[in-house]
């Protein structure tokens, strides 16, 4: 089957295919192995490591030498093509196969650990996404940064920490991060060396390559969790407070109009897959991205994405035509991924004309900047509107902001859930219903603090709530807020 064969292929490998590994003879006593030594007794540390050894390993650099001269070999021996035609376990068992007898054909002396690694490695390679597997493999890890072929960083607990993984060289980074993007209809090269791209499971995609990456291809990869949070995790991880996740459900079904700003990697996305649970699902959803990442449960959504331009810089699709779109295909709830240009202007125009309950996010570290902001995106989109005017647009457009933040520590809170009003003047008003202060820190460095009530009677939304069938269970809400004393988180 996999007859393609090399200069430098050992004679024992035969040409006609090195065949399936159900139809070969098991040669396990042919691959002369280096007995590992038998590990000491090791006493189980006070808290459980934060990486298993796979992927906190640091192999020498021998190891790599042998296997480019392993990889090389396989690459000589079989057909990819054909190789790609079988399921995924029994090409990882023919790889597995052909490596052993390559490996014992060779000599190179291993331990049954070491050869282990190298299968393992060489399967991810051909078959994967090389030494990404691992990092992907963990639920507990939030950002893999690879800093080109010889540094990779990991985001495990809100802190950095460096991993012990590396590629071959920076050709095999290139040609992994290729992989991925062309899954999704992209490419990166060095006529087109940024792009965004997404995995299968939504996780967040960004690839610049040389000649802007100086030292090497850059990939950083914003993973998402195999298991999506809820409100009520977030409750569980203090980054809100129960009688606060009681009011963004009801926002939610109520259909207010959201807007969710915080910083960089501050939780936006997750906050807002949160609140689009509580979306009914008789209603029609249509979400607008520049990389498709919600994961929204209800049966009527249509996703949307950006285009960037060809080779010849032309048929970009921007997320301004895609917002413009939404508006002839019958959405009731329209749901932007990111705003970050002039397709703001679009999206207030949708949520005030009929499409209530529509949701975006916005880089931004305050209800008020988020605001300003707005107003400044609509002006960078070349929209001749009197200042006036653009305010009255943005409070009869937005309803609530919810303001999420990535603490010094790592940890991730809502820090305010405001409803915007209206004018004073030239001034948009706001009001605060929760609010995050901080107490202090602990002596492990954690910060303490707590979720509390501004004690606002009724807030503005309170007769969409009536409306909604809500009411009581918004009264109810507000007044266990008021009432419990929130201690520290």
């Amino acid at each position: 089957m996999f007859g393609k064969r090399g200069p430098d292929t050992p004679a024992k490998v035969p040409a006609p295919a090195v065949a399936l590994a159900a139809s070969r003879a098991p040669a396990p006593a042919a691959v002369p192995v280096v007995p590992a030594a038998a590990p000491a007794p090791m006493r189980r540390p006070p808290e459980p490591a934060p990486a298993p050894a796979a992927t906190a390993k640091i192999r020498p650099d021998s190891y790599y030498e042998t296997k480019s001269k392993v990889f090389a070999a396989l690459i000589d021996t079989i057909d990819l093509s054909q190789l790609a035609r079988l399921e995924t376990e029994a090409a990882r068992e023919e790889i597995r196969d052909i490596v052993n007898d390559i490996i014992a054909i060779k000599n190179f002396a291993m331990t049954i650990a070491e050869q282990e690694d190298l299968l393992a490695d060489i399967c991810n390679d051909v078959l994967g996404y090389g030494p990404l597997e691992p990092l992907l493999a963990r639920d507990d890890i939030a950002d893999i940064m690879v800093n080109g072929a010889r540094q990779t960083f990991i985001e495990v607990n809100g802190k950095v920490q460096e991993a012990g993984v590396r590629f071959r060289d920076n050709q095999q980074l290139l040609n992994i991060c290729q992989r991925i993007v062309s899954q999704v209809g992209r490419r990166v090269d060095e006529s087109s060396p940024i792009c965004d791209a997404r995995l299968p499971d939504g996780s967040r995609v960004n690839v610049i390559a040389p000649p802007l990456a100086i030292d090497g291809t850059v990939l950083t990869i914003r993973k998402f969790k195999k298991d999506k949070l809820t409100l009520d995790q977030l409750v569980g991880f203090g980054a809100i407070s129960p009688e606060g996740a009681e009011i963004l459900q009801i926002i939610g079904r109520v259909r207010c109009n959201v807007v969710i700003s915080g910083g960089t990697g501050s939780g936006k996305t997750t906050l807002l897959n949160c609140l689009t649970r509580y979306i009914d699902e008789d209603e029609r959803i249509i979400t607008c991205e520049d990389s498709a990442e919600l994961q929204l449960q209800q049966p009527h959504v249509v996703r949307l994405e950006t285009r960037p331009p060809n080779i010849e810089g032309e048929g970009e699709i921007t997320m301004r035509d895609l917002v413009k779109n939404c508006l002839r295909m019958r959405p009731e709830r329209i749901i932007v991924g990111e705003v970050r240009g002039p397709e703001v202007f679009d999206l207030l125009q949708a949520m005030n004309t009929g499409h209530d309950g529509s949701m975006g996010t916005i880089h931004s570290n305050s209800p008020r900047e988020c605001l300003n902001r707005i107003e400044s995106m609509i002006a960078m989109g070349g929209f001749s509107l009197p200042s006036r005017t653009v305010k009255e647009i943005v409070t009869g457009s937005i309803d609530i902001i919810v303001q999420a933040a990535r603490l010094r520590d790592g940890s991730r809170r809502i820090t305010h859930i405001t409803e915007v009003l209206g004018m004073e003047g030239d001034v948009i008003t706001t009001q605060d219903l929760f609010v995050y202060d901080i107490l202090g820190e602990d002596s492990r460095g954690k910060l303490l603090g707590r979720h509390r009530s501004t004690g606002v009677g009724r807030p503005a939304f309170w007769d969409r709530a009536r409306y909604y069938g809500e009411e009581q269970r918004l009264a109810r809400a507000l007044d266990a807020a008021e009432i419990k004393g929130a201690g520290p988180q």
